[in-house]
């Protein structure tokens, strides 16, 4: 069971830490959100929330996650979508779907079965919402998902700082691929820095195994001036490039889209990754989340 390691106000609101699984799990107040919180693991950012309205998304690698579902299963924006979200967190994204999504069906495995208890305390969601969250590792509960149920598959699952190795390969992506309907939508959040050999390999990987990829980050990510997040959409059907090309462009931090050739020659050969070859995902760089 998880323990209280204790509190700290902030803005009239005291924010909450807990000792789960996975390490020092910690909700901070947000001071320019009244019901807003921020959920740091070992300090490393994992969730932001506003129970007040659970549009708003406050990283921008998860709007760009957001962009995904919103485009989700077109031309009919709102329509209930069957996703599964690998790695929960405060579950920002399920609750951004039920939100934009009435009626929406999701699946969310988590492995950390204190983190969630905490979460669910902390910051209850709505048992009408139809989230249900199962406690496992994100790679057996996909693999109990029935073939070509989910509309929509997010993976953004960390270790700590990292990405374990074993949800990156060839044969994770082609488990995926089984998952999602004929026209449903991978998103996956990867973390990387100079020299970005760790996203090329991903994007490689991706390509080995969905005909339609595109990745969205802050330019300077992609130019591999500094450590940050890139979102990889892949589908076996074309994506809305122009679309999501627009909401990237347009967001408070505005985000490169990348796609067919260009995309192609920013892996600079990099091989697909398999059980064989995987690594985690690089560490952050010291300071990184000071």
């Amino acid at each position: 069971m998880a323990s209280r390691a204790g509190q700290r106000q902030r803005g009239g609101r005291a924010a909450v830490a807990e000792r789960v699984a996975g390490g020092l799990a910690r909700l901070e107040p947000d001071p320019d959100r009244p019901q807003g919180w921020t959920l740091t693991l070992d300090g490393a950012p994992q969730s932001a929330v506003d129970l007040a309205d659970p549009t708003h998304l406050g990283f921008a690698y998860q709007r760009r996650i957001g962009h995904a579902a919103d485009v989700a299963v077109a031309p009919a924006p709102g329509r209930p979508l069957r996703a599964v979200h690998l790695g929960g967190g405060a579950l920002s994204l399920p609750r951004y779907v039920a939100a934009t999504r009435p009626r929406s069906t999701q699946q969310v495995v988590e492995v950390d079965r204190e983190l969630t208890a905490f979460v669910r305390r902390a910051l209850p969601w709505d048992a009408g919402q139809r989230i249900r969250v199962r406690g496992a590792d994100a790679r057996a509960g996909l693999a109990k998902v029935p073939d070509g149920w989910a509309d929509l598959v997010v993976t953004d699952v960390f270790d700590g700082a990292r990405t374990p190795a074993h949800l990156g390969t060839v044969e994770f992506l082609a488990d995926v691929r089984r998952a999602l309907a004929p026209d449903g939508l991978y998103a996956v959040n990867v973390t990387d820095g100079p020299p970005l050999a760790h996203l090329r390999a991903q994007i490689a990987t991706v390509l080995a195994v969905f005909p339609e990829v595109c990745v969205t980050a802050d330019p300077a990510v992609l130019r591999g001036r500094r450590f940050g997040n890139a979102v990889l959409l892949a589908a076996a059907r074309p994506l809305p490039v122009a679309e999501l090309t627009r909401r990237a462009a347009a967001d408070p931090h505005p985000a490169r889209l990348e796609h067919g050739r260009a995309l192609a020659d920013f892996t600079g050969g990099a091989r697909p990754v398999t059980d064989a070859t995987a690594r985690p995902s690089p560490p952050p760089p010291p300071g990184t989340f000071a």
